[in-house]
């Protein structure tokens, strides 16, 4: 089977690829950075292909003989669609890293398309949102009859310019929760709590992470919130901004904020890697008020993402399933956030 992490030559698509190339595996590097997958594929000794997603006609011709694509180039807002559409149009497989709403819902509209392609469209393989979706999956086992899901984590790792990019890229549009089986648009730091993620109480504040959309397909749970750690500080400059929200709609600004992303460094060293281990929580309940909790302890968000992108890929390439829109849990089964397990 060929196969193609696309975007390899980021922060997050070079773990994943070194991390193929751990597993004996031979993906195709590509991108259209061509000095940048070049070198990275000659240091792994793997094949290469540079190609832009804005030429659909060549991106539809490197994908021709591939079986599946891992998409790591962002912000997937702008790369995830041309991406979907050519492989739909190939019959490969998609994956990608994403956590952006945005995106889950365009692969989900894409569902009978990918149905009759008989091609697997299957966003958020990463740290977005394999945990805390197979959370989400668990707790549905554990209480049949939840009508509200709460999800968060807790991590001590550094973001990635690809994740802040997206970050600041988001902004303007403000928080979002799931009601009434609807995504529903809310200000910043829209409701706050104090949760145990697994490391004690923290106060926390919503977040308009990827489940608000996944979670939803993965168990039909029609009130979705998810969570992080915040201080009251960050929650009252982002109940302010809330007033000025409008302004980061703009693309001039959004180019500004990015431009000071790029100062920061490129992502967590390898000590991080390997001790900034994630606390992920969940909390379902039904119309009666009875409970249902979890919490476990992963690795590393983006050591995860380098180990579950290969690992779905795999399983696909492996199991052959039928097409269609997928989210991580659905498709692999609650039991694949096993694999990424640590002890605190």
């Amino acid at each position: 089977m060929k196969w193609m992490i696309y975007g390899a030559n980021g922060y997050t698509g070079t773990l994943v690829a070194q991390h193929a190339k751990q597993q004996g595996l031979q993906p195709v590097l590509a991108g259209r950075n061509s000095e940048a997958i070049h070198k990275l594929a000659g240091q792994l000794e793997l094949p290469s292909c540079i190609v832009d997603l804005n030429d659909s006609t060549a991106l539809q011709r490197a994908l021709a003989d591939v079986d599946i694509v891992v998409h790591c180039a962002g912000p997937f807002e702008v790369t995830a669609a041309p991406m979907i559409e050519a492989c739909l149009a190939s019959k490969t497989h998609y994956v990608d890293i994403t956590g952006e709403l945005s995106v889950f819902e365009y692969a989900h509209a894409c569902h009978e398309r990918a149905q009759q392609a008989g091609v697997v469209l299957c966003p958020g393989v990463g740290f977005d949102v394999i945990p805390t979706d197979c959370v989400a999956a668990k707790l549905k086992q554990a209480l049949p009859d939840a009508t509200e899901l709460t999800l968060g984590f807790d991590s001590a790792s550094r973001m990635s310019r690809g994740t802040a990019k997206t970050s600041v890229r988001r902004l303007g549009e403000g928080g979002a929760v799931r009601r009434d089986g609807n995504i529903t648009p809310v200000p910043l730091a829209y409701h706050t709590r104090t949760i145990d993620f697994g490391n004690g109480e923290k106060f926390a504040m919503t977040i308009p992470w990827g489940d608000v959309s996944t979670a939803y397909y993965t168990t039909g749970i029609p009130n979705i919130e998810v969570y992080i750690p915040a201080s009251p500080n960050l929650v009252k400059k982002l109940k302010r901004l809330n007033w000025f929200r409008w302004l980061l709609r703009f693309e001039t600004v959004k180019k500004f904020l990015e431009k000071k992303v790029e100062q920061q460094p490129a992502g967590p060293n390898e000590k991080q890697l390997e001790q900034a281990i994630t606390y992920v929580w969940g909390e379902a309940k039904n119309a009666k008020g009875v409970t249902e909790t979890l919490r476990i302890t992963v690795m590393n968000g983006y050591k995860l993402t380098s180990h579950g992108a290969v690992d779905v890929a795999q399983f696909i390439l492996n199991h052959s399933p039928a097409g269609g829109f997928y989210t991580p849990a659905k498709l692999c089964g609650a039991d694949l956030v096993e694999k990424y397990y640590v002890v605190a």
